[in-house]
């Protein structure tokens, strides 16, 4: 009953889109203090915020200098946390959950962990948890869908501006 309520439960607006995806199955041992999270984010402005200068166009100019700096040392993190070799996987995905094509396949209750790269601007990488509800049998693999589980809502943010920003491109397509 609870995999039918997650199932028709629609408290987030979702969308197709092919993203950088991988998930693997997660042993018993390791799915105590799941927390999702971004990956690489470096930024070390937030720490220590760059001081307002006499000179505003100086100041400007070194905040957006600054700023580079992290995406630069951000999209380096990407890459060497695998983010860049990570499959295009044509998912349905919302702030709640998402369903994707597999090459495994996974049994509901199964604990998932999902390492993606979400399209932006920068680009936010993301490790989340799923909780496999349903799978379902297709020519080219099982389909999962699962639903996002320890997840902070900084992170559930990301995903629903994704949502948003994919379903304006795809309105944009459409006039064209």
């Amino acid at each position: 009953m609870e995999e039918e309520k997650f199932l028709n439960a629609r408290d987030f607006s979702r969308v197709d889109a092919d993203i950088p995806l991988d998930a693997r199955l997660l042993a018993a041992e390791e799915q105590t203090a799941l927390r999702s999270r971004l990956a690489g984010d470096m930024t070390f402005t937030e720490s220590h915020d760059l001081p307002d200068l006499d000179n505003k166009l100086l100041s400007d100019w070194l905040k957006m200098l600054n700023a580079k700096l992290d995406t630069v040392l951000n999209m380096l993190a990407f890459q060497r946390q695998g983010f860049y070799s990570l499959p295009a996987t044509r998912v349905n995905i919302s702030g709640g959950g998402m369903s994707f094509s597999a090459k495994e396949n996974y049994k509901p209750g199964n604990i998932l962990e999902l390492k993606m790269l979400l399209p932006l601007l920068p680009p936010v990488a993301l490790y989340l948890y799923g909780e496999v509800v349903k799978t379902q049998s297709q020519p080219e693999g099982p389909l999962i869908f699962v639903k996002f589980i320890a997840i902070d809502e900084e992170i559930r943010d990301e995903l629903v501006k994704f949502v948003f920003k994919r379903q304006r491109d795809i309105l944009r397509e459409k006039r064209r």
